[in-house]
């Protein structure tokens, strides 16, 4: 699997011929599925198939090319104008977590429903998402083998927070083999355009 990241919240993971994207900021980006991690109340539609991709905004289960994806509405974080999701994802057999734009730890409910993620997609930058603190908590509660900071100007506190040191990387290329360390290991991913 290959992870690249395109700031904010955006990242695409690609695996043979199939990629997944997570809050494309722009149209540019094309892939087989799309998931949307804060979605406006006002859009009606669950699923969008627009010619060969498929958009996710909204909780459920879905499956698309192989891949098991669960949506959990974040309630306690959700309003009159927009609803946040957070996703459990499964695809061939390396289990993801996506907390997308959450500002504050989980309930453990839906802590439970991440099912022990093998990498986490963690919004870190304090303000509107998660504290350097609040996320370096979860992680290792969660205890994945990768943990990818996004939503953050300097990453510097949030290393601090879980106690370790990460040089920028251009992507992360890791096989299922690779996920059996027994300590979590933050990887800190450079923009792409």
């Amino acid at each position: 699997m290959v992870i690249n990241y395109f700031g904010g919240g955006a990242f695409r993971l690609q695996s043979g011929d199939t990629t997944l994207l997570i809050d494309p900021e722009s149209n540019r980006l094309k892939a087989d599925v799309i998931l949307r991690t804060l979605t406006p109340t006002n859009l009606t539609v669950a699923t969008e198939s627009g010619g060969s991709q498929t958009e996710i905004s909204f909780p459920g289960e879905y499956e698309i090319k192989g891949i098991e994806i669960v949506g959990v509405a974040v309630g306690e974080e959700s309003g009159e104008k927009f609803l946040k999701t957070i996703y459990s994802i499964n695809w061939e057999g390396v289990r993801l977590a996506v907390l997308g734009h959450l500002s504050r730890s989980p309930s453990t409910e839906i802590i439970e429903k991440l099912n022990e993620p093998d990498v986490l997609f963690l919004p870190v930058g304090g303000g509107h998402f998660m504290s350097a603190e609040a996320a370096a908590k979860l992680a290792k509660q969660l205890e994945p083998s990768f943990i990818i900071p996004s939503f953050y100007k300097s990453p510097a506190d949030f290393l601090r927070a879980i106690g370790q040191k990460a040089a920028a990387q251009e992507k992360l290329v890791f096989k299922k083999k690779d996920l059996m360390s027994e300590a979590s290991k933050v990887v800190l991913l450079e923009p792409h355009g």
